[in-house]
């Protein structure tokens, strides 16, 4: 029966990272117009997800299951925990149409469950922050400087033009989607099935297999909001302009994940989008609330399923419930605070508007 639930728990997390992260593998494609129909565009997704998590989602999935917590603390019944912690926050994520980082969720929860137990490896742990850093910021640069560059030649060149609808902009779009899925499989299945694997619940092979048809089954059936937020949402794209913000995103998950670093595809995604439109329209593009909403959620992310973690750990595997209930107090608090304050910020703008009106 555990069996059963940890690997049910793992392949409806796998559902939820095909319609969080996997989906916005195809927004760039789907919102220039290169794929005019959504279904069309979630199916080459699923297509290109399970392809990558086949061909080379093992790396990340031993990075999971065993780099950040030693493999022999990963019990079955630790990974379920595990999953529990990230499937939640995943799930709230995708109730409001937002993009989230299932690896920052994933990782998160492993680490919360390591903190309950004092065993987490900081330098692997290090590793991974590190790069959630510079990976984003690596694809805003090289968006905006290859959009600076797309800007110069769609002046030279009439077929290059935003207007312009050409059959070949429109399928190297397409393929450029294609792979940034293909990068989507490599990298964020081993999200769902790497606690698993940590656990010798399953092999690393059957994994990324079993783990991909999920994925890309979440993407297809489930992933329509995200495809919309990040392809229409965020800002105007041309077929050009789609095509480098897929190759960049593809790019730099493929490397991270051939590394065996599981990084935030949805961050270097929309990070290259909004870089894209920096070259085009300037830093205003950075006032949208949208924006905004998704850096908060993604700061957020991490830490509500680490906390939601450290608590099942302690209070299930240790009966440790005053640990518990002294987290959850500091952590509701501290989100109380938070709405507290939005309360009156919007308060103040409502009166603020009122006077300007009077």
């Amino acid at each position: 029966m555990i069996t059963f639930t940890g690997m049910a728990i793992a392949f409806f997390f796998a559902m939820n990272i095909g319609a969080s992260g996997a989906a916005a593998s195809m927004g760039a494609a789907y919102g220039a117009g290169a794929v005019r129909s959504r279904h069309a565009a979630l199916c080459i997704c699923g297509v290109g997800v399970f392809l990558g998590a086949a061909l080379g989602g093992g790396e990340v999935a031993k990075t999971i299951g065993e780099g950040i917590v030693p493999s022999s603390i990963m019990t079955v019944r630790l990974a379920i925990m595990v999953l529990s912690s990230a499937c939640i926050s995943l799930s709230i994520a995708n109730r409001l149409g937002i993009p989230l980082s299932t690896s920052e969720v994933t990782v998160g929860a492993v680490v919360g469950a390591g903190v309950a137990l004092q065993k987490v490896y900081l330098s692997s742990l290090a590793a991974i922050v590190a790069f959630w850093v510079l990976v984003p910021f690596a694809a805003f640069g090289l968006a905006l400087l290859s959009g600076k560059a797309v800007i110069a030649a769609e002046g030279r060149f009439s077929a290059l033009r935003r207007g312009n609808r050409s059959r070949w902009l429109a399928g190297l779009l397409v393929l450029a989607g294609l792979m940034e899925a293909f990068s989507a499989g490599m990298n964020n299945v081993a999200n769902a099935v790497g606690p698993l694997v940590g656990a010798g619940l399953m092999t690393v092979s059957d994994g990324i297999l079993y783990g991909g048809l999920f994925v890309a089954a979440g993407a297809i059936l489930l992933g329509g909001r995200v495809l919309e937020t990040n392809g229409k949402r965020i800002t105007d794209l041309s077929l050009l302009e789609g095509s480098v913000v897929s190759g960049t995103g593809a790019l730099l998950v493929i490397g991270a994940s051939l590394l065996g670093i599981p990084v935030p595809l949805t961050q270097v995604t929309t990070s290259a989008i909004i870089g894209i439109g920096t070259a085009r329209k300037g830093f205003s593009l950075w006032q949208k609330g949208l924006i905004k909403r998704m850096l908060k959620v993604w700061a957020v992310s991490p830490v509500f399923s680490l906390v939601i973690a450290y608590g099942l750990v302690k209070g299930l595997a240790h009966g440790d419930l005053y640990s518990v209930i002294a987290v959850a107090s500091v952590f509701l608090a501290t989100l109380g605070s938070i709405s507290l304050f939005h309360s009156v910020r919007r308060e103040k703008q409502s009166l603020n508007e009122h006077g300007e009106g009077i």
